[in-house]
């Protein structure tokens, strides 16, 4: 291999490439790969910028030292009038076209030499500011995405309940994984997770608040695969238990559901073969039952953690309490999540209004 493990080209003497231009570019890509581990980024990350630059290299027939900004033009182009890829899904793409040039062209690690020897020519940047897409605001959320009203709550919840006591009135072994979802989809909204934070939950991370003891051992959750920043580890946090009938889901999974699951492992929520659950499976259940019952199809399954934030907005929490609760640094990563109902801001400004109006008539005039 021609890279080191910090992804420079290193010299062969007097070695030949048999089929120079495939194999320069797999030496590229493995030392685009070693340079982003190096940079402590995950595996998933760096696994779907490759896809994407293998994309872009089928749609462009062309190698990255023949690339030009018109090829830029013409996928994105047709990524957003074709395909109608998203904006976020675009920038996502670009910023991974980027990334790769500025890597290729990047002195250290020689690969402007190198092709310059083999090739006649070099790779240059594609991608700028005049012919990409900016992160132009903060909340770029897809608009149709939105929290569960208090009703589609309580029906999804009913309906998973009825679906694992209607698939083991039928003697059949699916109820098991029935109600492992069904509490999991109750866990994700009463503590307002993720669905990796949630998947990787084990029996040990919950522990008693000695300032709330109605909740007994589960009075708060440890979250240990909190979202990372780039190239940092998973971030932890605690969350508080705050609706008084999670503790009873989560004891009643835990004493009569988890024990008839094979393996002794401390995962709360583990799969009929004694690993984690998968996203996959989880998304295909919640999409069934949202279907089943009609439901808006702009609920899915981050739905639930959306819903966490906007009901403890209305029941009254400290905005600073609920920002902590999930784990963001910035206030306005939370907003994001607040989908308050109109009912309660007319109540809001109602109660404001009428405050005004007491305060006014009670004041005492100046003589």
């Amino acid at each position: 291999m021609a890279v080191d493990d910090l992804g420079r080209v290193i010299g062969l003497g007097g070695v030949r490439y048999l089929n120079p231009a495939d194999q320069v570019l797999e030496e590229m890509l493995t030392g685009w790969r070693r340079q982003q581990l190096s940079r402590n980024l995950s595996l998933d990350t760096i696994n779907n910028r490759e896809r994407v630059i293998r994309r872009f290299l089928d749609f462009t027939n062309e190698m990255p030292w023949h690339w030009t900004h018109a090829h830029v033009d013409e996928y994105f182009g047709d990524m957003r009038s074709e395909k109608q890829r998203r904006q976020n899904t675009v920038r996502g793409y670009q910023s991974a076209v980027q990334l790769f040039c500025a890597y290729l062209v990047d002195p250290v690690y020689g690969w402007g030499d190198r092709c310059q020897d083999l090739f006649g020519t070099h790779p240059v940047q594609v991608c700028f500011e005049w012919n990409t897409a900016t992160h132009s605001q903060e909340n770029e959320h897809d608009p149709g995405k939105r929290a569960f009203t208090h009703d589609e709550l309580q029906a999804f919840f009913d309906h998973a309940d009825a679906e694992v006591a209607r698939v083991r009135e039928l003697g059949r072994k699916g109820w098991l994984p029935a109600l492992r979802d069904a509490t999991l989809f109750k866990t994700v909204y009463a503590f307002g997770l993720r669905r990796n934070e949630v998947r990787h939950l084990r029996t040990i991370d919950f522990e008693r608040n000695p300032h709330a003891r109605e909740f007994g051992r589960y009075g708060a959750v440890e979250i240990r695969y909190g979202k990372a920043h780039k190239g940092s580890a998973p971030k932890r946090r605690t969350v508080l238990t705050v609706f008084d009938w999670s503790a009873d889901v989560l004891a009643h999974w835990s004493e009569h559901g988890l024990p008839r699951f094979a393996g002794e492992g401390l995962d709360l929520f583990p799969n009929e073969r004694g690993g984690l659950v998968s996203e996959g499976a989880l998304g295909g259940r919640f999409r069934r039952y949202r279907d089943q019952l009609g439901l808006d199809s702009a609920l899915d399954m981050h739905s639930f953690r959306r819903s966490y934030a906007t009901h403890l907005v209305e029941a009254g929490f400290d905005a600073l309490f609920v920002q902590k609760q999930l784990g963001h640094e910035h206030a306005s990563t939370t907003a994001i999540y607040e989908f308050v109902a109109d009912d309660y801001r007319r109540t809001m400004l109602r109660d404001v209004l009428d405050g005004t109006i007491r305060d006014a008539l009670t004041r005492p005039r100046s003589s």
